[in-house]
C-alpha cells in the first residue's frame, strides 16, 4: 500500500499486477512484486491469516514488507538459476543501487528437513550511496487490525493472529519500526521467523542458510529428468509446484492466493489455498514425469490419512491442508480485493459438492508407486487394498450427476470426464492387481472397467454432432474432453477423438488460447481463457499429428509467462493479462506436460 505521505522524489507504486515472484520452503510461501515488496504471505501456513495482504487492498495501511530505494528509477529481478531464491535489484537516478536476496530456508540437517516459518532477506549496496527505508507492516485478521508489537535493540516481536513472529536484524529496530531512511553502506540482514532468540548474528545465519538452501535446490533440480528443449521453463514450473506442497501433511494447494478474480469485476473470486484431490493429482503426475517422486509419496500419505476414518462414505473434492473436511466459505470485508475487485473469500464451498472424478484422480496419481523400482517404499497389497476403496466408490458414483471438473454451483449432470475418470480408476486397479499377482482382483477390475467403458461410450458420443460431448446425452463441448486420450479412454488417433479435438478448437478457441467452456454458468459467460485448457489442446494437437501447430501455440504460451516464468490461472486473450489465483499449479502442470510431449529427445538432438 502507498504511504500516507509518499516521498515526493519516488515514483508511485505501480498498480497491482501478477508480475510476482514466489519464495517458499514447504511450510510457508510469499509473493514478491517487481520492486522486492512482499505483498502476500499467509502465516503460519498456506491457509492461515494473510499477515501480508497488500495484494488484496487491506483497509488498514500496510500488509507489506518493502525495501524502498529513495528516488528509484528502475528495477530488475531474477531467480538464482535452478533455485527458489529471488534476487531484486533497484537503481536510483544517480547511479546508486541495492540488491535484495529473498528466500525461505530449506535444507536437510540432522536427518530431517529444516524449513521453518521464516523469511530471510539480505540487502546490500551495489553502487553509489543508496538511501533506503525498510517498512515491515504485517496485519492481523485479513487486514482488519494492526498487530501489537514490542521492540528491543535489534529485534521486533509481532503478535499476529495465531502466531508470534520475531524480526531479528543488524539494522536498529527503531529504523524499521518508524520507517526511517538511512544510507546503506554495508549489507543488512533480516530474519523474520519464530519467536526465538537467534543464536548467531543475522549475517552468519543468512550466510549459512542461504548457501545450504541454494545447494538443496540445485541438487533437487539436478535429479530432475528434463527433456532437451525448454529446460528453463520446465525447471521453473517444477520448483513452483514443489513450493505448493505443504510438507507437514503432503497436501498440495491449487494456488497460494485467494480471490484473484478470473476476469475483471467478474465476481469469480475463489479461495484456492486448499488441496483439491484432482489438482494435486495433476501436480503429482507432472512431477512424476520429471522423476520427482517424493511429492507423490507425500501426497499419497495425505490422501490415506484423509480418508482413513471415512468408511464407505463418498469423498469430497477439496480438503484443508491439515485434513479439514469442511471449508465454510465467508466474505472478508476488511480486504477490498485485487485492484479493489472484491469480494475476498476465505474458505471454499466446493467442499460440499460431489465431483466424481476425484476417485480416478487419486488412483492415477498413486499408480506409479506399484511399478517404479526406484522407490524406497513401493506399493504393496495393503496399499492396493486402500486404493480399491477408491475404485468401489468410483463404480458407485460413475454414472450419477455431479458438479463436474468445473465445479458448477447451479447445475449437475453426468459429466463425461467424471465418468471416464471413474473408468480410469477401475482400469488402473486391474493393471496394479496384475502387477501384484492378484489374479482374481485383476479380473474383477478388468471386467468392471470394460463394462463401464461401453456404457460411457454409448452415452457420451453424440452421433448428430459427430463428437464426444460434455455430459451424457448432451449437446455441448468442454475442454475436459481433450483428456480422454491422455487417460487412455480412447486412442488419440481414433477419428472420433480427432473430430472432438477439432470441434473444441473451433468452438472454444480464441486465437492461440482456449476457453474451458463458453456456455454461460452461474456467473455468466466466461471472459478469459483457462491456461491448462490451452495446454491440453496443445497436447491433443500433438497427439493427433499436428505437432507444428502445437509447437507454435506452445511457444506463444511460453511468451505469456510473467517476467519470472510463472503463470496464473487465466489469461485475457485481448491483451495477454494474467487473471485468477497465483501461481496456479494447473497452469504450471500444463506447461510441463506439453513441453515434455513436444520436446525433441536427447538422443535425437545431440
Amino acid at each position: 500500500m502507498p504511504d500516507t505521505q509518499p516521498d515526493p522524489q519516488s515514483k508511485p507504486e505501480p498498480k497491482s499486477s501478477l508480475e510476482l515472484g514466489v519464495i517458499g520452503n514447504g511450510s510457508v510461501a510469499a509473493l514478491i512484486d517487481g520492486r522486492g515488496r512482499i505483498v502476500w504471505c499467509c502465516l503460519p501456513r498456506f491457509d492461515g491469516d494473510a499477515s501480508f495482504c497488500a495484494l488484496l487492498s487491506p483497509q488498514c495501511e500496510g500488509g507489506d514488507w518493502s525495501i524502498e530505494l529513495e528516488d528509484i528509477d528502475r528495477a530488475e529481478q531474477h531467480y538464482m538459476p535452478n533455485t527458489a531464491v529471488l534476487v531484486t535489484r533497484l537503481y536510483d537516478h544517480h547511479g546508486s543501487g541495492v540488491e535484495i536476496v529473498d528466500y525461505m530456508p530449506r535444507f536437510r540437517t540432522r536427518g530431517r528437513f529444516y524449513h521453518p516459518v521464516l523469511i530471510a532477506r539480505r540487502v546490500r549496496p551495489i553502487g553509489g550511496s543508496p538511501r533506503i527505508r525498510v517498512r515491515l507492516r504485517p496485519l492481523c485478521k485479513y487486514g482488519s487490525e494492526v498487530p501489537h508489537f514490542t521492540a528491543g535493540s535489534n529485534h521486533i516481536r509481532f503478535l499476529l493472529d495465531g502466531v508470534v513472529q520475531r524480526l531479528t536484524s543488524d539494522v536498529a529496530s527503531t529504523m524499521i519500526e518508524r520507517g526511517l531512511p538511512f544510507f546503506l553502506e554495508k549489507p543488512a540482514h533480516f530474519v523474520f521467523g519464530p519467536d526465538e532468540t537467534l543464536t548467531e548474528s543475522p549475517a552468519d545465519f543468512i550466510h549459512h542458510t542461504l548457501e545450504n538452501t541454494l545447494t538443496y535446490w540445485r541438487e533437487w533440480v539436478r535429479n530432475l529428468s528434463v527433456p532437451y528443449e525448454w529446460q528453463e521453463p520446465i525447471i521453473r514450473a517444477a520448483i513452483t509446484l514443489k513450493l505448493c506442497q505443504y510438507e507437514a501433511t503432503g497436501a498440495i494447494v491449487a494456488a497460494l492466493t485467494t480471490s484473484i478474480p478470473e476476469s475483471a469485476n467478474s465476481g469469480r473470486n475463489w479461495d484456492y489455498r486448499y488441496c483439491w484431490l484432482r489438482d494435486a493429482a495433476f501436480t503429482v503426475r507432472a512431477l512424476n514425469r520429471l522423476g520427482a517422486t517424493r511429492s507423490m509419496e507425500e501426497y499419497i500419505r495425505y490422501v490415506f490419512n484423509l480418508v482413513a476414518s471415512d468408511g464407505d462414505n463418498e469423498i469430497g473434492p477439496v480438503f484443508g491442508i491439515t485434513f479439514e473436511h469442511k471449508l465454510p466459505e465467508t466474505q472478508v470485508a476488511s480486504l477490498a480485493g485485487y485492484r479493489g475487485m472484491g469480494p475476498v473469500r476465505v474458505g471454499n464451498d466446493a467442499w460440499r459438492q460431489r465431483q466424481n472424478d476425484v476417485y480416478g484422480s487419486v488412483v492415477l496419481a498413486s499408480a506409479q508407486i506399484f511399478f517404479d523400482r526406484r522407490l524406497e517404499h513401493p506399493g504393496n497389497e495393503l496399499t492396493f487394498r486402500r486404493l480399491e476403496r477408491m475404485g468401489e466408490l468410483a463404480l458407485r458414483v460413475a454414472e450419477t450427476p455431479d458438479a463436474g471438473l468445473w465445479e458448477y454451483r447451479g447445475r449437475a449432470a453426468v459429466h463425461t470426464y467424471s465418468a471416464a475418470m471413474c473408468w480410469a480408476a477401475c482400469d488402473r486397479l486391474a493393471h496394479i492387481a496384475t502387477e501384484l499377482g492378484l489374479d482374481d482382483r485383476a479380473r474383477y477390475w478388468h471386467d468392471e472397467a470394460v463394462a463401464l467403458h461401453a456404457r460411457i461410450e454409448a452415452r457420451a458420443w453424440n452421433e448428430k454432432l459427430g463428437t464426444f460431448v460434455d455430459a451424457y446425452d448432451g449437446e455441448h463441448l468442454d475442454a475436459s474432453l481433450l483428456l480422454l486420450a491422455d487417460i487412455g479412454f480412447v486412442n488419440a488417433m481414433d477419428p472420433r477423438f480427432i473430430a472432438t479435438v477439432d470441434a473444441i478448437g473451433e468452438a472454444l478457441g480464441r486465437g492461440d488460447y482456449l476457453f474451458r467452456y463458453i456456455a454461460p454458468d452461474d456467473f455468466g459467460a466466461p471472459e478469459t481463457s483457462f491456461n491448462i485448457c490451452t495446454f491440453w489442446f496443445i497436447e491433443a494437437l500433438a497427439a493427433t499429428g499436428r505437432r507444428e501447430r502445437a509447437r507454435m501455440m506452445f511457444e506463444h504460451m511460453l511468451a505469456q509467462r510473467n517476467p519470472l516464468g510463472l503463470l496464473s490461472e487465466d489469461i485475457a486473450p485481448a491483451n495477454g493479462e494474467h487473471w485468477g489465483n497465483f501461481p496456479q499449479t494447473y497452469s504450471m502442470v500444463g506447461l510441463i506436460q506439453a513441453a515434455m510431449r513436444l520436446s525433441r529427445r536427447w538422443e535425437d538432438a545431440l
